[in-house]
């Protein structure tokens, strides 16, 4: 017979020698205009090498890409990035940047399927460019928030005159940011995990049955 002192001592041991539970994976999509740093964010951030589909633009897209305010750039993301990072120990993103040109919209659906929330960067030279993931977004109630990219270039807007301009109301979070610079990244990431439990729980909270 096994003393109870014994078999917890066994128990201990079994439960030291079990592998640990599996992290809790979440997909999230990097989204927004033409050239506002999604492959950059992604590439900052991952702590993996990144899965980037970038090819040269060429003058097949003259009069259908709009490179105003990024004439400088001279790739495209043709299909999506990918890339993960460990947000907390048990905790896992898995990143989906979609691209940004308009022709390569109908890759959003298959690539926003079983996404928790997004990020959508926006650039304050061409905020413009950000309503149309502002409003696919919304229009699927997606919870998300919106990064600002501080290119050297833009303008000084505040995060107030930022919401402002692009009608969010008092929903989603908006967060000043590098794309370039990996802490500023995972801030923004942190910031959306953060919305997307508040989202949750307010949704729990409005369709619980009443006492």
């Amino acid at each position: 017979m096994v003393s109870k002192r014994s078999d917890g001592a066994e128990s201990v041991v079994q439960a030291a020698a079990a592998p640990p539970p599996a992290p809790v994976a979440v997909k999230i999509l990097v989204a927004g205009g033409f050239g506002v740093g999604k492959t950059t964010l992604v590439g900052a951030v991952s702590e993996i090498r990144p899965l980037q589909t970038e090819e040269l633009l060429t003058d097949r897209g003259l009069g259908v890409d709009d490179t105003g305010g990024v004439e400088r750039k001279t790739t495209t993301t043709v299909a999506m990035d990918f890339g993960r990072i460990t947000i907390r120990p048990g905790l896992v993103l898995y990143l989906f940047g979609t691209p940004g040109q308009d022709r390569f919209w109908f890759m959003w659906d298959e690539l926003s399927y079983g996404a928790l929330g997004a990020v959508v960067l926006a650039d304050t030279r061409r905020l413009t460019d950000s309503f149309p993931a502002v409003d696919y977004f919304e229009n699927r109630g997606l919870p998300f928030v919106v990064g600002v990219n501080r290119f050297d270039d833009g303008f000084d807007y505040t995060s107030a005159e930022i919401r402002e301009a692009l009608d969010l109301g008092e929903g989603p979070p908006v967060v000043l940011c590098d794309a370039r610079d990996r802490a500023d990244g995972k801030e923004v990431l942190t910031t959306l995990m953060k919305h997307i439990l508040a989202v949750h729980r307010a949704r729990r909270r409005s369709t619980a049955p009443a006492l």
